[in-house]
């Protein structure tokens, strides 16, 4: 393309365009031939809401980042996109926009209903996710939806259960009475609200005594198993192994002691109720207590809770507390704080209920577990603590079966006779137990089975990944296992990652990959975590629509892995004003070098100006590359951003420009060395910056005619050791403050730039500064266009002269009279230096008899220098320099 077609502005609006010549063009796909080395990323699968939100934005451009970066080290990257389809909130939304609940309609229509619902986010989400220039490769993208990824999920499954590390059982487990299912421990949120500690009297059954029972759960009082207290405690020592009658209820219980009481809290006294939390499932299985449920599926009260059956639990709790008023059985209520769980996806309280559910065996893995997180680079190290504690405080099995309906069944069948499980072959996967039956008889002859309805956990599906974009269950999966980078929120270490160690470590007997780089989240600009809610929700498509993806990567990449971060719009707004800086000196260097072809030997002439970019831009290049090997993504952007917009376009352009306009055939060489260095500096900041601004690198480096379709597809630069030189650095900063120090001048005193300046004289007492400013002369009055330039060593010979003398009429009219005149005439007629010194002298002057003091007179005075000439004087703000200066 010709230096004549450039447009005067950056448009951001033509983004798009990139974006589909990038994939009509396949610059993104993995080869997998082998020629390369391969780098495999372990993409997170977003839920498929619809929408992407700005916390998505900033760990996909991490990741976008790392994968346009490695390319360019000459990685073959697989960066593959999958979808986490199935699970609550997709059931949820289709309830909720048909008003049905999942069981108001056939199981195959609800499931279908979840099905095109999915099918529409998806294509929203993968256009959004084009729009910001992510460059996953779409020929490898997986949905978990489908029936290969459902049969890979049951194969897993299968797996697992043949190595008893999958099992069915009787046991209490997490329940949503909204979602009408159970889930696991890392899908339970914890929210402090305050209630009320109600204080209830339990009477003895031996005698008139009464033990006085804190609760916040009156509503379970029908669930009352056993009442338990401390047994050092001296208050209730001689009740230890006596009985207490349930109030209401009128049902004895036993009193029971532990140690896991707090004689501190409340009246030191606890009801055991099945289930209020989990100490409650401890001391049942503890002490062999009886299990009373009270609470059914849906959150509704059961027929063992009497005349409250059919009540929600609020219903209950209001109902039962005013008839233990009544009664006077509550003594009185406090206010106190209450950590209450409840379901990740629809916010209800939670419950625990007794149900028989499937389990992963996490207990017989977790040593595994933490051998294999030990064996796994973490970004940032600490990050680590949150996976190892979760790991330790896991106080039951995994549940991964749910009472849905979206979902990967679970593969399994009941035989009607026997009772066994039985389960499909491999080859048979995916199967639907609920809707079909096994091809073969049961082992003991039956051919009449019952289907399981339950399905999986979603996570079931999402923690193979690393396998499944590996090619498993194929053999040839070791060849792409395990994956080089797992990115990741750290709000899913104790989901996503926890349960992707465990499982693939548990069928492949290997860590599911070598690193893992964990991103914060987004939080708006109040400083609270963007929520609907807050009202504090930026949508990722106003940002780009207003200033372009490439600005808001840049937000992006001003962080961290591990820390949260700011939205902020000022951050946004600076990027697109760099882009539009680079764009504009873009544009100027162009017009000098769309014809210049690369020459080496213009190396031999480059000036101290030169040496000084080219030693800056190497540094900068071994810098970038170390901190984008590390994940430091703000030190990258900001060490590149710092560079393009201050040392190259304020300071070398600016430097060079007398160069680039020459005709004298003396800097012919000089100016070839300054189209050399321009175009070295311009092609190597485009692709230090390119992974971070692909659309704007690219838009550049397609004016450049270096004959690729894509700057992604060149290699990234490396540091050239013998361009990389502190001294000419040092010289390089001088003349860029002693150009700074004079273009401050110039502002300061209303003057253009371009301001020709009729000759200047530099003064140090230095005599390594000195050399250093007899080699910058040339650039200092090329850039400063002074017409002679001296460089002196010593002191400037200056002094003052008073130029002007001025008389004070308020003095010199009312004491001087009708003779004022003939003073203002003297004053005007004689050199005003000679009077002054006169005066300073003498203390006065006599005019005709007439006597004159200082303070009749005011004066002007200005710096002369050794020609008697009038200059400026500027004293360097970094250099031990004085500048004398004649305009």
């Amino acid at each position: 393309m010709s230096k004549d077609n450039i447009p005067a502005d950056y448009d951001h609006l033509k983004e798009a365009e990139w974006q589909t010549r990038w994939e009509e063009n396949h610059v993104h796909r993995f080869i997998g031939d082998g020629t390369r080395p391969r780098y495999i990323i372990d993409t997170p699968p977003p839920y498929p809401t619809g929408s992407i939100h700005i916390g998505h934005v900033l760990n996909w451009t991490f990741i976008d980042i790392i994968a346009r970066f490695m390319r360019m080290k000459g990685y073959d990257v697989m960066f593959p996109q999958g979808w986490d389809c199935h699970g609550l909130p997709t059931e949820v939304k289709v309830e909720e926009i048909n008003n049905i609940r999942k069981n108001d309609v056939p199981r195959d229509e609800f499931r279908n209903m979840c099905i095109d619902l999915t099918h529409d986010n998806i294509k929203q989400m993968k256009s959004q996710m084009q729009s910001l220039g992510f460059s996953q490769d779409w020929s490898r993208e997986f949905v978990t939806m489908t029936p290969e990824y459902r049969a890979k999920t049951q194969l897993s499954f299968l797996k697992l259960y043949n190595q008893n590390l999958i099992y069915r059982a009787v046991h209490p487990v997490n329940w949503c009475p909204r979602c009408e299912t159970a889930i696991a421990f890392a899908e339970v949120d914890y929210n402090e609200n305050t209630t009320f500690l109600n204080y209830l009297e339990f009477p003895e059954t031996d005698g008139e005594g009464k033990v006085t029972i804190a609760t916040t759960r009156p509503e379970l009082l029908s669930a009352c198993v056993a009442v338990v207290v401390h047994p050092e405690d001296e208050r209730y020592k001689h009740l230890e192994g006596k009985n207490v009658v349930v109030p209401l209820y009128n049902r004895p219980v036993k009193i029971i002691t532990d140690t896991d009481v707090d004689p501190e809290f409340g009246t030191g006294a606890v009801m055991i109720c099945t289930f209020g939390d989990k100490t409650d499932v401890s001391w049942v299985n503890r002490y062999g207590l009886d299990i009373i449920e009270s609470i059914d599926e849906t959150g509704l009260m059961k027929d063992v809770s009497g005349k409250y059956v059919g009540l929600t639990i609020p219903e209950c709790k209001s109902a039962i507390i005013e008839d233990l008023k009544d009664e006077g059985c509550l003594i009185k209520q406090e206010p106190t704080y209450q950590n209450v769980g409840l379901c990740w996806r629809c916010k209800t309280p939670i419950e625990i209920l007794v149900k028989k559910q499937w389990f992963v065996a996490v207990k017989e893995l977790e040593n595994q577990i933490l051998e294999t997180a030990e064996e796994i680079d973490w970004i940032p190290e600490h990050m680590k603590i949150r996976l190892l504690n979760w790991t330790g405080s896991m106080d039951w099995d995994w549940c991964i079966s749910r009472q849905r309906l979206f979902a990967t069944p679970i593969p399994v069948w009941y035989c009607n006779e026997c009772g066994k499980v039985y389960l499909p072959k491999p080859e048979e996967l995916p199967v639907d137990p609920s809707v079909e039956s096994p091809p073969n008889k049961c082992e003991c002859g039956c051919n009449n089975f019952t289907g399981e309805f339950d399905v999986l956990d979603t996570w079931m599906d999402s923690s193979i990944t690393p396998m499944v974009i590996a090619g498993w269950p194929s053999p040839d999966f070791k060849k792409y296992y395990p994956a080089d980078l797992r990115p990741q929120g750290h709000d899913i270490i104790r989901t996503w990652a926890f349960y992707t160690i465990l499982r693939c470590k548990a069928l492949t007997d290997e860590k599911p990959f070598e690193r893992i780089v964990v991103n914060g989240m987004v939080f708006g600009e109040d400083g609270h975590k963007m929520s609907k809610s807050r009202g504090n929700v930026i949508a990722p498509e106003a940002v780009v629509n207003e200033y372009g993806a490439d600005a808001m990567r840049l937000w992006s990449a001003n962080s961290v892995p591990g820390s949260d971060v700011p939205f902020d719009w000022k951050d946004v707004k600076n990027g697109y004003k760099f882009l539009r800086k680079f764009w504009n000196a873009f544009r100027f260097i162009n017009m000098h070098i769309a014809d210049y072809k690369m020459v080496e030997s213009n190396r031999d002439y480059l000036n101290p100006m030169d040496r000084w970019i080219l030693s800056k831009l190497n540094q900068l290049v071994a810098d970038v590359t170390e901190t984008l090997e590390t994940y430091n993504f703000a030190d990258a952007r900001n060490k590149i951003q710092a560079f393009v917009w201050h040392d190259f376009c304020d300071e070398y352009i600016e430097a060079v420009k007398y160069r680039l306009y020459a005709d004298s055939e003396d800097l012919q060489a000089s100016k070839e060395a300054a189209k050399y260095t321009l175009k070295t500096v311009l092609l190597t900041s485009l692709k230090l910056l390119s992974p971070i601004t692909p659309h704007f690198t690219d838009e550049v480096n397609q004016y450049l005619d270096e004959g690729n379709e894509s700057i992604h597809q060149e290699k990234w630069p490396l540091a050239d050791k013998s361009l990389m030189d502190s001294k000419a650095e040092k010289l390089g900063e001088t003349g860029v403050n002693i150009i700074g120090d004079i273009r401050r001048f110039k502002s300061a005193t209303k003057r253009p730039l371009n301001t020709p300046i009729k000759s200047a004289t530099i003064y140090t007492t230095e005599s390594e500064l000195y050399n250093d400013l007899k080699d910058l002369e040339s650039d200092i009055i090329g850039t400063m266009r002074i017409k002679e330039l001296k460089i002196e060593m010593g002191k400037p010979d200056i002094r003052e002269r008073v130029v002007e003398l001025t008389p004070v009429m308020s003095k010199v009219g009312p004491e001087f009279k009708k003779d004022a005149p003939l003073i203002v005439k003297y004053l005007e007629a004689n050199d005003p230096h000679e009077i002054a010194e006169t005066i300073e002298r003498d203390g006065k002057i006599v005019i005709n008899g007439l006597t004159l003091t200082k303070e009749y007179v005011t004066s002007r005075k200005e710096i002369v220098g050794s020609s008697g000439e009038k200059v400026e004087i500027l004293h360097s703000e970094e250099l031990d320099v004085v500048l004398e200066i004649v305009i």
